[in-house]
């Protein structure tokens, strides 16, 4: 997605991603804090990439970070719905960053839903927009990626206490990354009032409120499981609440309300 969603050449994304972390650094100053969970944005930088920049300016990113997105491709061979890329490494213009093998692995053998399935990652970007404001946030860093391919509680349970029960036994720090936008192409009126209603059920870690709320309301949300799915882990590792640390809708960029996408950033503890 280089060149499309970001730029193309290192020193160009480098000093793009740079500019909107330190746009959206805490003032006064504050100490990265370390999380569970989070949630952002992944759309083209231009649109979201300050919201996600506030998420990833207050976080104290660990030595791994396995990241859930959602399948826009609608590509799937993983027998449970979620994809596993397994092993090597993603590359973007600021070099390669290691899939955690190891975390993979368990994770498989703890879950049945999860299988390696690197289809469905091969035109998927809601991953890979992530890795560049990592690899700045914490040189070295590894990644577990997964792409879900269902949007059931019942399925975001499951893998959020697989997940949470890794993290737990796992000798080094782990963050659980969701990546989600929040309502599409409605006026922004209309979508500013949707996408309060997912991030309520955001805030309060209720994920299964989150997927009826998606449901009832027509929130089209497409990050929606992997966000609930974290919801699920953070609350089984202790955490209560999450904090919305920023929220812009592409109208904000554009100009035009008519039809907007909504983005959120959200930091749990």
């Amino acid at each position: 997605m280089a060149g499309r969603f970001y730029p193309g050449a290192r020193g160009e994304l480098e000093d793009v991603v740079r500019g909107l972390l330190d746009e959206a650094a805490p003032a006064p100053p504050a100490v990265a804090a370390v999380a569970r969970a989070a949630v952002a944005p992944h759309a083209a930088y231009v649109y979201s990439g300050l919201t996600a920049a506030h998420v990833f300016a207050r976080l104290a990113v660990p030595p791994v970070v396995v990241i859930l997105g959602p399948n826009h491709s609608g590509v799937c061979h993983a027998p449970g719905g979620v994809s596993l890329w397994a092993a090597g490494a993603f590359r973007t213009p600021l070099g390669d960053v290691v899939v955690d093998e190891r975390f993979g692995a368990r994770l498989v053998a703890a879950c049945d839903l999860v299988a390696p399935d690197p289809d469905a990652h091969r035109a998927e970007h809601a991953v890979e927009v992530e890795v560049p404001f990592l690899q700045l946030r914490r040189p070295g860093v590894r990644i577990v990626p997964l792409v879900l391919a269902w949007d059931e509680w019942e399925g975001c349970r499951l893998l959020g206490a697989a997940l949470a029960e890794l993290v737990r036994e796992w000798p080094e720090g782990v963050l659980l990354l969701a990546s989600s936008d929040l309502n599409h192409y409605e006026p922004a009126a209309a979508s500013e009032r949707k996408d309060r209603r997912a991030l309520e059920a955001l805030a309060a870690l209720d994920g299964a409120e989150l997927l009826a709320r998606c449901r009832r309301d027509r929130i089209s949300m497409c990050g929606r499981a992997p966000a609930a799915t974290v919801c699920a882990a953070a609350r089984a590792l202790g955490a209560e609440r999450a904090v919305v640390v920023h929220y812009s809708h592409s109208g904000m960029v554009t100009g035009d309300d008519d039809a907007v996408v909504g983005y959120g950033g959200v930091v749990i503890p």
